[in-house]
């Protein structure tokens, strides 16, 4: 972690307007919501709970959350569909999921469901605190403090303030973390970057070593960037990816 990244993971959070950042909290075990909806109230967020699937989904339309924690086990509708619904609403929530399951696959399926943060039971609370702050710095439209917010390489870019991406002035809709992925790579044009950098600076965690993640998320960049056009994602066999202008 750099020095700025270490302060602004201190920096109190808030969302773009001021007001504080709304969480909520889906798990049907009322300790662990209570425990969670403490530790992120003095973070000085605001939180709400829920501890079934169609509970989550009404809260979440009403209360337009900033980051939710869900559970995939729940005792109507499992996470996974919770989150269908939600994407299909048109929402880009930043989502963590939280289970006691700890495979591989199950962590591939939460976020190839769309999911961007993965928790296993039990936990630590600072870390699971900690990766939440770093998915909520993802989901917010941040206010820059350069002249000028927008980055550019070749015919694309990226305005850091309102999260809007463009490649030859058409608009591409990206969610929190493929946001994030693509701001890192225009951050370091022409440089290739290892999936260990990727994976430290994107989710602040090495996600146990599965690179796996990275090339999931880079394919969807792919798909959405460089489709039907000149590729601007490259990859550097047995080193890791870059971005440069397409010729």
């Amino acid at each position: 972690m750099t020095v700025s990244d270490a302060r602004a993971a201190r920096a109190p959070m808030r969302r773009a307007d001021g007001s504080p950042i709304r969480v909520l909290v889906v798990d049907d075990e009322a300790t662990l919501t209570d425990l969670l909806s403490m530790a992120l109230r003095y973070e000085g967020w605001e939180v709400k709970t829920a501890a079934d699937g169609r509970t989550a989904l009404n809260v979440a339309r009403e209360f337009k959350p900033d980051a939710i924690v869900l559970d995939i086990m729940l005792p109507d509708i499992d996470g996974l569909q919770v989150l269908s619904r939600l994407r299909a609403d048109g929402s880009d929530t930043g989502v963590l999921f939280l289970t006691a399951k700890d495979s591989l696959d199950d962590r591939i399926t939460g976020l190839t469901a769309g999911g961007d943060d993965y928790v296993t039971k039990p936990f630590s609370l600072e870390e699971l605190v900690a990766r939440l702050r770093g998915l909520v710095r993802r989901s917010i439209v941040s206010i820059s403090d350069d002249n000028d917010p927008v980055i550019r390489v070749g015919d694309l870019a990226l305005d850091e303030d309102s999260h809007e991406v463009f490649r030859d002035g058409e608009q591409i809709e990206l969610t929190a973390t493929e946001f994030e992925l693509l701001r890192f790579l225009m951050r370091n044009p022409r440089r290739v970057l290892s999936k260990a950098q990727i994976l430290d600076r994107v989710w602040s965690y090495d996600f146990g070593g599965k690179s796996s993640v990275v090339e999931i998320y880079i394919s969807y960049l792919r798909r959405k960037i460089d489709s039907g056009r000149a590729p601007m994602i490259h990859t550097v066999r047995g080193a890791g990816y870059l971005l440069k202008p397409a010729p």
